[in-house]
């Protein structure tokens, strides 16, 4: 059983084998672990942070990638309640990051900088869902 905190071979192959050139959103779900999870050998893993601790250090190296790339947060919100789904998915972080293609994505997920910033994502996150979508133009209508 898996926490939702990486994506696994097949889910990686998939977003892999989409269109890379076009616009792309990645909407973020993330519930945070009471206390922060590093490994052994990390500097941090004596300090007894948070999830919420380790995951703002996650976003304090991780940002400046997330630019060099091209990206941005496009939407960022409080959860509230759930009106449809499971009553147990509640979330302490959502957003959305808007990136100009997937090589842009790809780009940040290996540049050096980000794969030292990860530790910190890996020690806060309990569970998420990191679901990519294609932005559409904007009507009033719902489809």
């Amino acid at each position: 059983m898996t926490n939702y905190i990486d994506p696994d071979r097949d889910q990686f192959d998939s977003f892999k084998a989409l269109d890379r050139e076009t616009p792309l959103n990645m909407l973020n779900l993330v519930r945070l672990r009471e206390k922060a999870c590093y490994p052994d050998d990390h500097a941090l893993a004596s300090k007894a942070l948070t999830g919420a601790q380790a995951y703002k250090n996650y976003g304090a190296e991780s940002g400046p990638v997330l630019a060099d790339v091209g990206g941005s947060i496009l939407w960022r919100g409080q959860f509230e309640a759930t009106l449809i789904g499971p009553g147990d998915e509640a979330w302490d972080l959502m957003f959305i990051a808007q990136y100009p293609n997937a090589h842009a994505f790809l780009r940040m997920i290996s540049d050096p900088r980000y794969k030292l910033a990860v530790v910190h994502r890996q020690a806060a996150v309990a569970t998420s869902r990191l679901i990519r979508s294609a932005p559409l133009p904007l009507t009033d209508q719902f489809a």
